[in-house]
């Protein structure tokens, strides 16, 4: 558990640090972002599987709050925060299920 928790740490840390700059120079990504994906090719597909797995992780977390409207939140919030929110999420999760992995994935 303690090598998962560092990871989650250096994804949330690289994440944040690559993040700032990039938000301040760019702060709208989506006309990039779905531009790709109209225009085909593999960075198009890339953006195309990086929404899916978001829709999936924003389903993961409303599903393991019950659906709830904190849960929905939590799962609007995952959505769009990648992965710099679910590495922060697994790992806060991580310490409130005491280490058990079943308790953390499952609730």
């Amino acid at each position: 558990m303690m090598m998962f928790r560092v990871w989650c740490v250096v994804i949330f840390v690289s994440l944040a640090v690559y993040t700032a700059p990039v938000l301040v120079a760019e702060p709208n990504l989506f006309p990039a972002f779905f531009s790709a994906i109209e225009g085909g090719g593999w960075q198009g597909q890339f953006n195309l599987d990086f929404v899916f797995m978001l829709s999936l992780s924003g389903l993961y977390v409303a599903w393991r709050h019950g659906f709830t409207p904190i849960g929905l939140l939590l799962g609007v919030i995952a959505f769009n925060g990648g992965a710099l929110f679910l590495s922060a999420y697994l790992f806060v999760q991580s310490f409130r299920c005491d280490g058990e992995v079943r308790r953390v994935l499952v609730g």
